[in-house]
């Protein structure tokens, strides 16, 4: 099972330097897991960057994976992996979905860099440094 950060969609939806590296998790939506909170930060970004059609039509493909409501389990493991990781909501939620699902989490997010089941590709030019 996967679980793609936002930061992956959004590098994949753009043809992003690293879409390359989201490609497989992305495309083999059978073991692909969703959390809402993805829906919401990818279709915000595209909303607010290239209106609404574009983003309903990248949040379907999303919703081709598996989508998990962030439910109160979900959310006490969330506050919980924040306060030990010392991580935002956002980036602690979509790790809880990720270990609750039995899942990979892929990021280029550097806050994630080194922990157990994360998949991690740096952003060109940002190798080190906290997104």
């Amino acid at each position: 099972m996967n679980v793609v950060d936002s930061s992956g969609w959004v590098e994949y939806f753009t043809g992003g330097p690293n879409a390359k590296f989201f490609e497989e998790p992305i495309e083999a939506t059978v073991d692909l897991v969703v959390p809402t909170l993805s829906l919401f930060e990818v279709f915000k970004r595209v909303l607010r960057e290239r209106g609404e059609s574009v983003a309903l039509e990248l949040v379907a493909h999303m919703m081709q994976g598996r989508v998990v409501d962030l439910d109160a389990t979900l959310a006490l493991a969330a506050a919980k992996l924040a306060t030990e990781l010392r991580l935002a909501m956002a980036d602690a939620v979509i790790l809880a979905t990720a270990r609750a699902s039995q899942a990979v989490l892929w990021t280029q997010d550097s806050h994630f860099e080194g922990l157990e089941d994360v998949r991690y590709c740096p952003r060109p030019g940002n190798e080190g440094t906290a997104s």
